[in-house]
């Protein structure tokens, strides 16, 4: 008794589940052409993804992406709805929109990750020199026997500079008795 029941349940899911009760939705007569679909819902996801990061910044200036999109690509919610349905339907343009949607973003990812890179060598050698720089200045402060922290003289005496080729201390006390 168990087994037929289960077996009638089985067969009224899988008739349930079939394509008969959907229709095809009828071409909207504003249709928005595949092109331009994939451009709005590339912005789409840029902007969306902003929000994520920027909500409250977005909020405090005014900013609502749909609305942006909308007027940029002169459609309205309803045209872009009626016209996301009708591809919705068709699962294999579909599919090829939101994979040149997807080749987009990777591109800009690309792109962006590379001047990423270039900017990070950049800031590492600026880094470096700055390195150098300041231990250029301690090598010299260390030659002229001033510590970090240490009060320079003000009576006028001047501090003199030593090469920073003179490294031992017997060379600067020659150089010093001199």
């Amino acid at each position: 008794m168990i087994k037929s029941i289960s077996y009638i349940f089985l067969i009224l899911v899988l008739v349930s589940c079939g394509n008969e009760g959907k229709k095809t939705p009828k071409k909207p007569e504003n249709l928005i052409v595949k092109e331009k679909m994939v451009d709005i819902i590339y912005e789409m996801s840029l902007l969306s993804a902003a929000k994520g990061v920027n909500r409250r910044l977005m909020e405090q200036e005014g900013i609502y992406p749909d609305k942006y999109v909308y007027a940029k690509y002169k459609i309205d919610s309803t045209q872009f709805a009626q016209s996301n349905e009708y591809y919705a339907f068709d699962l294999e343009t579909y599919e090829e929109i939101y994979k040149s949607v997807k080749d987009k973003l990777e591109k800009d990812k690309k792109a962006y990750n590379e001047i990423a890179q270039l900017e990070k060598i950049r800031n590492d050698s600026i880094s470096k020199e700055r390195r150098k720089n300041r231990d250029s200045l301690k090598e010299q402060r260390d030659l002229n026997g001033i510590k970090l922290g240490d009060k320079l003289p003000l009576n006028g005496n001047k501090i003199k500079r030593m090469p920073s080729r003179l490294k031992n201390v017997d060379s600067l006390k020659k150089l010093q008795n001199q």
